[in-house]
C-alpha cells in the first residue's frame, strides 16, 4: 500500500526566501511548472487517487490543481484542513532569511527553523490577517506544536481511508510534511533537525497493508534531483555567495 505526500510548488515568497507560515501567498511560475511536473510523474508512474488531503492554503490548492489537471482527475474530491497548515512562524513571517541571520545569527535563526520544540519569536495574532475563519491562531509554533495538530488528525482522517484501501494524496508544507515524515519514519528529536523537503517532488511512502507501519519511501523521478533540492531548501539562510 502506498500513501503520496507532496510539498506544494515553489511560493513567491519561497522564491524571494522569506519567511512564509500561514501568510497565504500563491505559487511562483516556477512553482506551477513543478506542481504540473508533479502530476507528469504521478502519472508515469500510474497513480491514481480516491481523496486528496490538503491545507487550506492557496499554494497547495494551487499544486494539487495543477497536478491533478495533468492526471486527468480533476473531479478527485479534495478535502483542506488548516491541521495540514503550515508551521506559524510568528513575528518572523515575511522576514527575509538571510536578512535574519544577519540580524540574530545563523545558529539562532537554524535552532528556528530546524530546532523541534523551539518557538520563533511570538506575533500578536491577527483574525484580520486572514480569509479562514481558525479556531485559534497561534502566536507562533514550534514544529513539536505542529505535529501536535497533523499527527491527530493524520490518525483520525488519513487512516481510516488507508484502511479501507483508499489511494490518498497529502499535499501540505515543509514542516507539516516533516512532522508527518517524523511520525511515519520514528525519526528521534534529533534525527528531524536535519530533514528538509523539497517543493513539487513526490514522496511515495509503501506502507505495510496490515499495520500501516512505513516499509520504505522514495522521491519519484530522479534521485539526485531530489537530494539537490532538499539541500537547496537547507541553504536558504546560508550565507555562502
Amino acid at each position: 500500500m502506498e500513501l503520496i505526500l507532496l510539498r506544494h510548488g515553489q511560493s513567491t515568497w519561497n522564491l524571494e526566501n522569506k519567511f512564509t507560515g500561514w501568510v497565504d501567498v500563491p505559487l511562483s511560475p516556477k512553482g506551477e511548472s513543478e506542481a504540473r511536473n508533479s502530476g507528469e510523474l504521478l502519472k508515469t508512474a500510474g497513480f491514481a487517487f480516491d481523496a486528496i488531503y490538503t491545507s487550506v492554503l492557496k499554494r497547495a490548492l494551487q499544486t494539487v490543481d495543477l497536478a491533478l489537471e495533468i492526471l486527468s482527475q480533476a473531479s478527485a474530491p479534495i478535502h483542506q484542513h488548516w491541521e495540514l497548515n503550515e508551521r506559524h512562524y510568528g513575528a518572523l513571517q515575511g522576514l527575509d532569511k538571510k536578512e535574519t541571520v544577519q540580524k540574530y545569527g545563523a545558529d539562532q535563526v537554524q535552532k528556528w527553523r530546524r530546532g523541534y520544540d523551539i518557538k520563533p519569536p511570538p506575533a500578536t495574532p491577527d483574525p484580520g490577517a486572514y480569509e479562514f475563519k481558525y479556531p485559534q491562531i497561534p502566536e507562533s509554533e514550534s514544529l513539536k506544536d505542529t505535529y501536535a495538530r497533523v499527527i491527530p488528525f493524520y490518525e483520525s482522517q488519513i487512516i481510516p481511508g488507508l484502511k479501507n484501501k483508499k489511494r490518498l494524496l497529502i499535499c501540505a508544507h515543509g514542516n507539516s510534511l516533516r512532522a508527518l515524515v517524523k511520525y511515519l519514519d520514528h525519526m528521534s528529536d534529533d534525527e528531524i533537525v536535519n530533514l528538509n523537503i523539497p517543493t513539487g517532488i513526490p514522496l511515495i511512502y509503501d506502507l505495510d497493508p496490515d499495520t500501516l507501519e512505513a516499509r520504505s519511501h522514495r522521491y519519484l523521478g530522479d534521485a539526485d534531483a531530489a537530494r539537490a533540492a532538499a539541500q537547496s531548501v537547507a541553504d536558504q539562510t546560508s550565507q555562502k555567495k
